[in-house]
């Protein structure tokens, strides 16, 4: 998928952190990938840095959604009036999203709570975009592109 996205990028170069995350030790690319189930995700610059993720909505989001929602993500959930399937569409996005900031930081130690805050929402069941802030030193406002495809969620942001 790289080489789709930059014909000739050096996929003979790509190293693996401490933390997982390939990259390129002379940062000619920033990139990020993810997959799930049958799916595949990539994304590459030249200039800035990136992070994607994919989800499939499943159940065990909610069972895992304490260790990652604050108090204040819960009520952006609650906002709104949704049905049980749209609840886990969203909780799995803001997930997602947050597997997407993760990956865009890149240097592990991020707890998804204290560190990556999700503030607002604007957007549609289809698409959208989600205004983030890094916190782990100086505040970094972000923004996270979100789209549902079929039966999954992807997440992109850029800085």
């Amino acid at each position: 998928m790289l080489t789709e996205l930059f014909p000739g990028f050096p996929l003979h170069e790509i190293e693996i952190a401490d933390t997982r995350k390939p990259f390129l030790p002379d940062e000619a690319y920033h990139f990020s990938l993810s997959h799930c189930g049958a799916y595949a995700a990539a994304i590459a610059s030249t200039e800035q840095r990136v992070g994607i993720d994919i989800e499939v909505p499943t159940a065990k989001v909610f069972s895992i959604a304490h260790k990652f929602l604050s108090g204040e993500e819960r009520e952006l959930l609650n906002q709104t009036s949704l049905s049980s399937s749209q609840l886990l569409d969203y909780t799995t996005l803001f997930w997602c999203a947050k597997e997407a900031l993760y990956k865009w930081y890149g240097n592990g130690q991020v707890d998804f709570r204290k560190h990556l805050h999700l503030l607002n929402m604007q957007g549609n069941e289809e698409e959208g975009s989600l205004q983030c802030c890094f916190q782990k030193g100086t505040p970094i406002p972000l923004t996270v592109t979100y789209r549902f495809l079929h039966e999954l969620a992807l997440c992109w942001v850029t800085s």
